[in-house]
């Protein structure tokens, strides 16, 4: 007997397929859903973050859908998630103590897990790369820090999620975040509190979730980008040749029809002999070529327009179209990079980090060290410590060993003191005056000597 199902009485969710599609970014775009209608069901999902998974909140006026995965495939994208990811990656993090108005590095026992490893299957490179890069796609990175008890403020470790498997959310009550985790080894879900879960936040932060850069600001800029690079791929697999018609004000039998269009299929197929035209034939051009459409023009604009949304300068991805104006020294360049592009990621760390490592004590803090972005060339460098040493008697901001340190050389005995180098010289006997000979000298002039009489 047949059975009627009412879909009107009550829902029917599938909340296997929610978690597959808030799990894999661009399935449900791979699985050609394009769209939802009206009789989409969301589990766990509101309609607005189903509808950014499914594709069609990142569809380009190019006719491109602009997704994570998608936008990687763009060079200009990539490498400046790259330069960005890998400057911060690769920068040593510094664990201070304050004393006073003072501070020192110190040694302790979250340097292994900051520096050199996140945790058992990740490398601290490796976890800070997955965390920074979640923010630039996604417009909020999060990182787990894993503890050996609930109970315990010791943190042991901490591991990246990525964007789609955190949904940050608040108690009504208690106005407190709270994280809902979706793992990607599988398992249920789970809720962490607020304390143990880093997240960095993008412009447009509305208090739980901020918009990716990606979907949100480059998606023109991307999506017309994607649709260069599929227009070029075409136009030369095809021979590099326009889409044309012939056209001829007098009749064709068929006989020379046939002639035609195997001509064309000939040359469709790879043969480039020369198309023979008869009966008054004249061909004429269907599509503009791509210097009249000025797809080189776009293709360098787009570039910049990517470079202006993530902040980083054209010529650090290749582009060197146009003189740059971020100075010309290496380390001029280096300084201006940290200071307008990476130094808003490095503060955001610092202070995220700083507030859930040491939550109630202001003993210890981290900051980024950031003098290898800034070194010049040996000269340059020479120059300066000099300057720091305090030469021609000036008072020295830098002890010998601090100049050794910074130059990964072993400290020289006697090398921590702030004296100048002249007064240092004298004190230890270096520097000598030559007012003639003293008392003590026990030699004496050869002239002097043969200019006296014998004492015989």
């Amino acid at each position: 007997m047949a059975h009627a199902f009412n879909l009107q009485q009550r829902e029917m969710p599938s909340r296997v397929l929610s978690q597959f599609l808030a799990g894999r970014p661009g399935a449900a775009q791979r699985a050609g859903v394009k769209a939802l209608r009206e009789n989409s069901v969301a589990s766990n999902l509101s309609l607005d973050d189903l509808t950014k998974l499914l594709g069609s909140y990142g569809m380009s006026k190019a006719g491109v859908p602009v997704t994570e995965e998608t936008a990687m495939r763009v060079s200009a994208v990539y490498a400046c998630v790259d330069r960005i990811v890998g400057a911060i990656a690769t920068l040593p993090l510094g664990i201070y103590e304050r004393a006073g108005e003072a501070r020192k590095p110190v040694e302790h026992d979250y340097h292994w897990m900051l520096n050199e490893r996140a945790n058992e299957d990740m490398s601290a490179a490796d976890a800070w790369s997955q965390l920074v890069a979640n923010k630039l796609f996604g417009g909020d990175g999060y990182a787990e820090l894993l503890r050996p008890s609930m109970s315990s403020a010791r943190v042991i470790g901490w591991k990246p999620h990525h964007w789609s498997r955190v949904t940050p959310f608040r108690d009504h009550k208690s106005k407190r975040k709270y994280f809902r985790v979706l793992p990607d080894t599988g398992g249920p879900a789970y809720v962490l509190d607020q304390a143990d879960m880093v997240q960095l936040t993008s412009l447009g932060y509305d208090g739980l979730t901020s918009p990716s850069p990606i979907t949100y600001a480059a998606r023109e800029a991307i999506g017309t980008a994607l649709a260069q690079q599929d227009f070029a791929g075409r136009f030369f697999s095809e021979g590099a040749v326009f889409d044309y018609a012939l056209q001829t004000d007098q009749g064709m039998n068929g006989e020379q029809v046939k002639d035609l269009r195997e001509q064309l299929l000939s040359r469709v197929s790879g043969s480039r002999a020369p198309l023979i035209l008869a009966g008054g034939l004249k061909p004429a051009q269907l599509t503009i070529n791509p210097k009249d459409a000025e797809i080189l023009g776009t293709r360098l604009f787009s570039v910049e327009e990517i470079c202006r949304i993530f902040g980083v300068p054209p010529y650090l991805v290749g582009h060197t179209e146009k003189n740059s104006s971020w100075g010309t020294g290496m380390e001029s360049q280096g300084a201006n990079f940290k200071r307008y592009t990476l130094l808003k990621h490095l503060v955001q760390i610092a202070q995220e980090l700083n507030h859930k490592l040491w939550p109630t004590r202001q003993r210890y803090f981290v900051q980024h060290v950031t003098a290898e972005l800034e070194r010049g060339d040996f000269k340059s460098r020479m120059e300066g410590y000099r300057t720091a040493l305090g030469r021609a008697g000036e008072r020295p901001i830098m002890t010998t060993n601090e100049v050794r340190r910074a130059e990964n050389l072993p400290p020289a005995p006697g090398g921590d003191s702030l004296e100048p180098l002249a007064a240092a010289g004298n004190a230890t006997g270096d520097s000598k005056t030559n007012d003639g000979p003293t008392a003590d000298d026990d030699t004496t002039n050869p002239g002097e000597q043969n200019a006296k009489p014998s004492a015989e």
